[in-house]
């Protein structure tokens, strides 16, 4: 695929490019219940509200990737997508939603301002296509296991469908057994395809499965990582929040605390303007 002109995408009125102001998206990883979901997002707005940033909610109905079958998974579709009717309704938020199964697109797709595909699913060309149907933005996580330069094939994938609505994710490369690297390189590279580029900063610093029956974190290395993120001139980034992290019931140990939010955007905001003003090139 030959590098293209930046895309712009427009998702009402919030518009992400590798060229434009710094975007977040951003939520808990699991909607726990309507009252904990509801609240930490209503905060989220009232944070970047006062720093003057654009954000999309994330939110996941159902974990399918949990590392053991004991491990909670969320409250479901149905349930899901009423609890995110009211939330975008009430709190007038944009809305990002994974989907894991074709016929999910749909559905999802009547409350969803972007339908994300997970990074263990990023091949899978029924689901990519089925998104793209939807005329969504559809936002898609490179796998763990794939190259920056194989995320070609997966535009190709949705680009058949007629839609040009497309985001990218770089969430890390496996690195041996139970660990992840950020291979600083694929912003540079995915960013020739034209379309915004997201860092996913806090799955990014996951331990897969590193306690044998749940995954761990390094929390401590997403600032750092966020930083070297954002001085690459990408459109947004992605990261998992919740207001007491030891206490979440998925991803807790690479979620960042509610509390440290505000500090963490103002640092990457900064960071963000900076790169925007630097010529490329040598």
């Amino acid at each position: 695929m030959k590098e293209i002109k930046s895309v712009v995408v427009d998702i009402s009125g919030i518009k992400f490019s590798n060229e434009l102001k710094i975007k977040y998206i951003c939520g808990p990883c699991v909607i726990e219940s309507e009252e904990n979901y509801y609240r930490t997002i209503s905060e989220l707005k009232k944070i970047f509200k006062k720093i003057k940033s654009d954000f999309v909610a994330k939110a996941s109905f159902d974990k399918a990737n949990r590392t053991s079958i004991d491990s909670f998974r969320g409250v479901g579709l149905k349930e899901g997508i009423r609890i995110l009717e009211k939330v975008k309704k009430e709190l007038k938020v944009r809305i990002l939603v994974d989907i894991h199964i074709p016929s999910q697109a749909d559905e999802v797709a009547t409350v969803a301002d972007i339908i994300q595909i997970p990074a263990f699913l990023s091949r899978q060309t029924d689901l990519l296509v089925a998104a793209g149907r939807t005329m969504k933005v559809v936002n898609v996580k490179k796998g763990q296991f794939l190259s920056p330069w194989e995320v070609a094939n997966i535009i190709k994938k949705i680009q058949s469908t007629g839609n040009n609505k497309i985001m990218i994710t770089e969430r890390g490369t496996t690195f041996g057994y139970n660990n992840l690297v950020v291979d600083m390189r694929s912003f540079d590279i995915i960013k020739k395809f034209g379309y915004p580029v997201v860092f996913d900063a806090t799955h990014s610093i996951q331990r897969p499965a590193i306690f044998g029956n749940k995954s761990g974190g390094d929390r401590e290395f997403i600032l750092p990582l966020s930083k070297s993120a954002v001085i690459q001139k990408i459109s947004a980034v992605f990261f998992e929040t919740h207001q007491n992290p030891s206490k979440a019931l998925s991803d807790g140990p690479n979620s960042l605390p509610l509390k440290s939010v505000e500090k963490y955007v103002k640092i990457l905001n900064r960071i963000d303007a900076l790169a925007k003003k630097l010529e490329d090139g040598l």
